[in-house]
Parts: structure tokens; sequence; C-alpha cells
């Protein structure tokens, strides 16, 4: 990535041969340009909100700037950057979306997340750091930035104008108003579950901003709820790419002897599946867990896991992170230990759990989802 802050070879998290994505885009190196001719100071404290693999923090390291971030795999590739271009990782501030953001803030770089939701709470939780004379810029690429996007700005921050798009991307830049009207932070959200869905029919789950579908429960898990396996004794459950922890909280409710570990890479959705457990099931036996799916987990330490994968990575449609998810639940479950799998048709799952297991069962589907299961022999 060339920039005039210096050129930087980058790399996304986990670092994958075959992966052919990469770690910036043209939204990145617009800011970045824009920050170097306009000649912003950069002198006093720096926030980057929302840096998808670490570019802009490795970019602007000499600056000491403060990440923050939901995703464990950002965080972590914002530290291989870094190390990459030989600046210590004690140069910039790595915090997370769940951390009390800084005091003050002299310059705030916003990446334009996916979830209108997470920018909102965001800002919410930044704007007391925010002053008269903060430069507040956002970026994104012109499909992410939508009018909503802009009155997100505008209602928490102060008055919100946008650049010409360049490359596609385009900035938001912001001038912070003191005495605006400033409503309360909506989030966390919480809303009770309809019947039919097992042992959370009736139940409150509770989400923080950003996790999917946080304000409803989407199709997909609602199937899966429906065909959950039998569990029985003191089994361990992993519920992988655990989102607001529905799923495992309905396998601790309908086997009070099994131990839950929740994991997922976003720290708001761990943080909501902390708090739906709470809500529902009495007790401590779970585990939660922000990290790269299973890596870490002992082998052979687990009974079940329950997946809803996803097949996105931002913007870009991908089965890699599905891929990573089979390989490391395979590695972790016991001989005898099962994968529960649930996907859209159009997916093929099975065709990756046969490869990898051997084996592929249908175990439920409609016309639009599968649930599948791959034993490990």
């Amino acid at each position: 990535m060339a920039t005039p802050f210096g050129e930087y070879a980058l790399a996304r998290f986990p670092e994958a041969a075959r992966d052919q994505l990469r770690a910036w885009d043209a939204a990145d190196t617009y800011l970045l340009r824009h920050l170097a001719e306009s000649g912003t100071p950069l002198s006093g404290s720096v926030v980057v909100v929302g840096d998808r693999w670490g570019a802009l923090a490795t970019a602007l390291s000499a600056h000491r700037p403060t990440q923050i971030t939901d995703s464990f795999l950002a965080r972590e590739a914002t530290r291989a950057n870094l190390a990459r271009a030989g600046v210590e990782e004690a140069a910039i501030g790595l915090l997370t979306t769940q951390d009390a953001p800084p005091d003050r803030i002299d310059v705030l770089l916003v990446r334009v997340p996916r979830s209108l939701g997470l920018l909102e709470d965001q800002l919410h939780r930044l704007a007391p750091g925010v002053h008269e004379g903060t430069v507040v810029i956002g970026t994104g690429m012109v499909k992410e930035i939508h009018t909503s996007t802009l009155h997100l700005f505008e209602r928490i921050l102060g008055p919100t104008r946008t650049s010409l798009a360049d490359k596609k991307a385009r900035l938001i830049f912001c001038t912070p108003f003191p005495g605006i009207a400033r409503n309360s932070n909506p989030w966390p959200y919480s809303y009770e579950l309809p019947d039919g869905v097992g042992t959370v029919s009736g139940r409150t789950v509770i989400n923080h901003a950003g996790v999917f579908c946080a304000d409803r429960l989407d199709i997909g898990t609602r199937f899966l709820l429906q065909h959950l396996p039998r569990s029985r004794g003191p089994e361990r459950i992993a519920d992988l790419g655990c989102g607001n922890g529905v799923v495992g909280t309905a396998a601790a409710l309908a086997n009070p002897e099994a131990e839950v570990l929740f994991v997922d890479e976003s720290y708001q959705a761990v943080a909501s599946a902390r708090a739906t457990y709470a809500a529902n099931v009495e007790g401590t036996r779970a585990e939660f867990r922000v990290g790269d799916g299973l890596a870490g987990i002992d082998d052979g330490s687990v009974d079940l896991v329950l997946n809803n994968p996803p097949f996105h990575s931002h913007q870009a449609t991908t089965d890699a992170t599905a891929w990573r998810m089979f390989t490391e639940a395979r590695r972790a479950l016991r001989p005898g230990g099962e994968l529960w799998v649930i996907g859209n048709r159009h997916l093929g799952y099975h065709l990756k759990l046969r490869r990898l297991f051997g084996n592929s069962e249908l175990m439920a589907s409609d016309a639009k989802f599968v649930v599948l299961r791959g034993v490990k022999k």
C-alpha cells in the first residue's frame, strides 16, 4: 500500500497463501492522502475506529494513534502488519469496542462499518471525547455510505458533508457542534423470542450493536433452534461464531449439565452472548471467548459444535471463514463428536464436510436452509 506516509506490505489475518483479498482499499488510501494534502494536525490524540486490517493504524503509527475495533482478526492483523513494518506494537493503543474510549479526541478517523447500529453505538460512545476543534473524517466505499450514514454523524456529532468520489471511495467531513442535542445511546438492545424455537421460546435476547440481526431472530438461526441435537450429561458444547449466544443458551437450557463455550471474533458478539446467557440461565457452566474460532482450544476436548458460519468478509463473499471453522471444529472434537452446521442450500457445505469428516448427513431442510451433521471418526 503506497501512501504519503510510506509504503507498507500488509496482509489480512490469518494469512493464507491463496487469499487474493487485499488488506486495504481505495477508502483507506483516499483518507490517508487527504490527511497529508490537507495538512491535518496529527500531534494530538488521534483515534482510528473500524480500521479493518490495520492499514490506517500502521500508516499513521508515527503519530501514535489509538485503534478501536470490534474484530479480533483485525486486531491481530494490525499487530502483524505493525511488526512487518518494523513498528513496535506500543506505538499505537489497541482498544476494543467494549473498552472505554479516550477522554479527549483531537482527530477522529472512522472507517464506516457495514452495520449502522455499530456506527451509531460507537459515535455515541466517542461523542464525550469530541470537542469543538476535533477533526472528524469518515471514509468508505461509495456503496457503503448512505444518507442514513450521514444522518447518524449529523445527529450525534454535528453538521456533515461528503467529498466527491475517488476510485469509488468517498470521505465524510463532520464539524462537531458542542451545542447539538444528543440522544441517549439505544444500545444494547433486547427483545423477546417468539414461540416455536424450543427451549428459548419466550426468552430474552440481548444484543450489542453490530451483531447480526440485532433487532430480531434471523430465519436461519430460528430453523437451527428448531432442529438442535439432543445433548445429555456433562458434555462440552461449542457455539462457534456465537453471535448473540441464543444457540448456545438454548443448548444450555436443554442440558443443564453441559458446559457451553461461546466463541466469536467479534467483541460485541461475545458481550451479547454473555448477557443473553446471564439473562436466561442460572449457574456458571459457560466460557466466553473472543478469538479466531476454536484456535487455541485443546484437540479432542469438545463433544458437540454448533455453527452458523458467515459467508461474507466485509463486502467480499468468501468461504474461507467457513472452511477454517469446519477444520478447527474437526480438530477440537473428540472421536465420535459432532459438528452441526446450518447454511443456505446453495453454499454446498455438505461437500466440505465430506472432505473433512468423510461423511455428511442431512438432518433437516426447507426451501432455503439445510442442517448438516459431520461426525469425527
